[in-house]
């Protein structure tokens, strides 16, 4: 199993990435808008990309402080919901998450 230290640094990357994504995003929204009308078009159809990756990403951040939190508190790699371990498997590939794959899917079949 990946160390505490070494999955929170992961963490912290990853929040810093984000960090510096939604900078850039909000730096792009806030760009004066084009005067010709067809480029304003397209930009507005980008701006509606870029606030749905934003709001992507301030998710993920939520996520990631949570589970931060979690390492912290010592109940980090257990399931919120249930208790139980959350596998290695599903860490490595969604380090935040704070579900099993078990209540992961409960969850999403409830949606």
């Amino acid at each position: 199993m990946t160390n505490l230290k070494e999955r929170e640094q992961q963490l912290l990357t990853r929040l810093t990435e984000l960090d510096g994504r939604l900078h850039r995003i909000e730096a792009h929204l806030e760009q004066t808008p084009d005067p010709d009308f067809e480029e304003r078009a397209v930009e507005s159809e980008m701006d509606e990309v870029l606030e749905g990756l934003g709001n992507s990403g301030l998710s993920e951040i939520q996520g990631i402080q949570a589970a931060l939190k979690r390492i912290k508190d010592g109940t980090y790699g257990d399931c919120t919901r249930c208790g139980n371990p959350i596998s290695e498997e599903r860490l490595n590939i969604l380090p935040h998450t704070p579900l099993c794959r078990i209540c992961a899917n409960e969850v999403a079949k409830q949606s």
